[in-house]
This record gives structure tokens, C-alpha cells and sequence, in this order.
């Protein structure tokens, strides 16, 4: 909502530029669609490789008596 407003803003203050960021939006988030995707596969292997690495430590840990 805030985002819009902002943009409400600009074209209220100047259009031009309002109208290029309107029709660049939708440009510049299909562009970075591949690095969020790269993005969520590299946080995901690292999780992985973190839980491999912490399990023999949790197995050894045992449950508290």
C-alpha cells in the first residue's frame, strides 16, 4: 500500500516519470527472477549442508534425563 501511495506521489509530482517506472516495473522484476530463484536454492543447500554437519552432534546429544 505504501509502495502505491509513493507512486501516486510521483505521478502527481511528475508523470513522465511516474509512467516510465509503471511500465519498467514489471521489466525489471522479470529480471531479477532468475537471481531470487538462485538465491532460494543456494539459502537451501546451505541449510542442508548445516543439518548434515550438526547431526551426528544432536544424535550424540541425547535427550536430558
Amino acid at each position: 500500500m505504501a509502495a502505491f501511495l509513493l507512486w501516486l506521489l510521483l505521478l502527481v509530482i511528475c508523470w513522465p516519470i511516474a509512467l516510465v517506472a509503471l511500465i519498467l516495473y514489471p521489466i525489471v522484476w522479470l529480471l531479477m527472477l532468475p537471481f531470487r530463484l538462485i538465491g532460494i536454492t543456494v539459502s537451501a543447500v546451505f541449510a542442508a549442508l548445516a543439518a548434515m554437519l550438526m547431526l551426528p552432534a544432536r544424535v550424540l546429544r541425547g535427550r536430558p534425563v
